[in-house]
């Protein structure tokens, strides 16, 4: 367990939402909240300016008026406020590798019902070695549901071990149940002139079926508490995933590390989950 949480902090809406959700994590989690704002200009702290002459006045301001939103709804949590004079990017790269979770915000595109993540939440995501949780902005600060269920979405490609895990702890420690997804094209061959080949799209969804219940099933032993809800869909893997969000507090997706050096910053399923999705995304890198 890592000694904080941290949230990026730029004080727009979506940051100051991201800083609640990640105050109610810290809560549950029982550890400090680090606030922390990222500016290469900021000035060395030391002596007493004028307010007028303060250059660091908008980062300190940003990161006070977030410490006093939570201190109202967490008053026992103890807070840490961090200005850090660095290239935002690089700063919560750092931050990512020292919390766990790091917390950014994620923008609302209603009526589309999308997010828009800008460059720099795509560089941290891209190159994160440790959890991220994208939130969106939230009209009020009513506090967060952690009742709904986790939902994980799984590719089986290959050993993905640090999600599973991330998946389950999350769902153990909300008390909920966990919903694994796993969404799979069917092959050209189950199409025929007049449709799907019923029988080989039966027999490719159990093949499917066993895939996921295997990939489980030691975890399964481990987390014994934690109710498990396997879903395969004979489809596309991001519309299986985001479809399975809709109704769910948390959806945990992987991002492979480490990437070829010309393959996309994030994948489809990925990119379709943090854009689509009507809930916060936890983003695990794993090998």
């Amino acid at each position: 367990m890592k000694p904080f949480v941290t949230v990026g902090l730029d004080g727009t809406p979506e940051s100051l939402s991201a800083a609640l959700w990640a105050a109610q994590e810290a809560h549950a989690r029982g550890v400090p909240l680090r606030l922390m704002h990222a500016w290469v200009l900021l000035a060395p702290e030391g002596g007493e300016h004028p307010v007028e002459n303060d250059q660091n006045y908008w980062p300190k301001r940003i990161v006070a008026e977030a410490g006093r939103v939570i201190a109202e709804r967490f008053p026992d949590l103890p807070l840490h406020e961090d200005l850090v004079a660095e290239e935002p990017v690089e700063a919560l790269l750092e931050a990512a590798g020292e919390s766990e979770p790091l917390v950014l915000g994620s923008r609302d595109m209603a009526p589309m019902a999308s997010y828009f993540l800008g460059d720099i939440g795509l560089h941290v995501l891209a190159r994160s070695e440790g959890p991220t949780v994208l939130v969106r902005a939230r009209e009020d600060s009513t506090p967060f549901a952690e009742d709904g269920e986790v939902t994980v979405g799984l590719s089986l490609h290959g050993p993905c071990d640090a999600l599973i895990e991330y998946a389950f702890d999350t769902a153990a420690r909300r008390g909920v149940t966990l919903r694994a997804v796993h969404g799979r094209n069917l092959p050209p061959s189950a199409y025929t002139r007049v449709g799907i080949d019923p029988y080989m799209a039966e027999e490719l969804t159990k093949r499917a079926q066993r895939d996921l219940t295997e990939a489980l099933r030691s975890w399964g032993e481990k987390f014994g508490d934690v109710p498990v809800t396997e879903i395969v869909r004979m489809e596309s893997p991001a519309r299986a995933v985001v479809r399975d969000a809709a109704e769910t507090g948390l959806l945990v997706v992987g991002r492979r590390t480490p990437r070829h050096a010309l393959s996309p910053r994030i994948g489809h399923v990925l990119s379709a989950a943090i854009h689509h999705a009507p809930c916060p995304v936890a983003v695990v890198p794993h090998e």
